[in-house]
């Protein structure tokens, strides 16, 4: 035997004593028994790949159900990365994807209200006072996606619906969670044909179940058009693939703007003196719009607050107002 051969030997030996998980996965298909302890390492996932979507995945063709199931599968995976990423503020990404729901179903129902108006609706409201049609949708998604997903959330969310009826209409669906998402949207309106709002946060809730979310997190509305909702059968899987596939894309772009905003809120924070600076700074990483009355400080301190942030380039004035100002991130 010559030392080259040798040498093979010892190299194709060395390389079976480093299993790893493939060559496990090969031998308990040919029905080997090693016994060997395989250690992982998790990989930290970085910032830039979890916000780089990529580029086939919005730009591709999804003319059948096939295609559009496949895209919305790579989109929903690359999203699931992003929230389960501790760098994103979850909570603030959460109330802004709420705020796009809700502004979806302001043009479902032929209304005028906008991102700012329902803002205002919902800020400005003061005790005793009732939020509106607008306003009443905005409280809707945001109570959805504020709590643990659970039937009492989404009970808290829509009280107008007994807790048995949601139980009924979320045992509708079945499958592949975009396919349960849309069996869900079905049930509501055979049951209730004008109860879109309803029908929408239960599906986004069927969808965010069958994935293993701890939250709503609201995708569907925002994807749709008011035609689609209409659709039954597969032609409603189809549109909804297709609007799971818009709204992750849109969903991964917020989380990398908010991402950076609460990178540079939390860098400056040190230089505000408020007593309860710690506590602003917690609602405006948590909230998608904050009015300085709203802060856990005097109305002239929070105003103040407000405008060191503003200038720091922390927040941003959201209404182009003198009063009445609404902060983000």
């Amino acid at each position: 035997m010559s030392d080259n051969t040798n040498l093979l030997d010892v190299n194709r030996s060395y390389k079976l004593r480093r299993f790893d998980g493939k060559y496990l996965a090969i031998s308990a298909v040919m029905d080997y028994d090693f016994r060997m302890k395989i250690e992982y390492i998790p990989q930290r996932t970085s910032l830039d790949t979890v916000f780089r979507i990529p580029s086939w995945i919005p730009s591709g063709c999804a003319e059948t159900l096939e295609d559009a199931a496949f895209l919305s599968g790579a989109a929903l995976s690359h999203l699931h990365t992003l929230l389960m990423c501790g760098d994103v503020p979850q909570e603030l990404l959460r109330d802004r994807l709420a705020l796009r729901a809700a502004e979806a179903c302001m043009t479902f129902a032929g209304r005028p209200e906008r991102a700012s108006d329902l803002r205002d609706a919902l800020h400005f409201m003061r005790p005793g006072d009732l939020p509106g049609p607008a306003g009443e949708t905005y409280l809707q998604w945001r109570r959805a996606i504020e709590r643990p997903l659970s039937i009492k959330t989404l009970h808290r969310a829509l009280p107008q619906v007994d807790v048995a009826q949601v139980v009924d209409w979320l045992d509708a669906g079945q499958g592949a969670p975009v396919d349960r998402a849309a069996a869900v949207f079905e049930a509501v309106l055979m049951d209730a044909p004008r109860a879109e709002v309803s029908a929408l946060i239960l599906a986004d809730a069927a969808l965010a179940q069958g994935l293993g979310w701890d939250h709503l997190v609201p995708l569907l509305a925002a994807g749709l058009k008011h035609a689609d909702l209409r659709k039954r059968g597969d032609d409603l899987r189809l549109v909804y693939h297709r609007a799971v596939v818009s709204s992750a894309c849109e969903a991964v772009g917020f989380g990398a703007e908010l991402s950076r905003g609460a990178v540079h809120l939390k860098a400056v924070a040190p230089k505000l003196r408020a007593k309860a600076a710690g506590a602003a700074v917690e609602m405006f990483l948590a909230r998608d719009a904050v009015s300085p009355m709203a802060l856990p400080l005097p109305d002239r301190a929070a105003r103040r607050l407000c405008d060191r942030l503003g200038a720091l380039g922390a927040v941003r004035e959201l209404t182009g107002r003198d009063t009445f100002r609404l902060y983000g991130v």
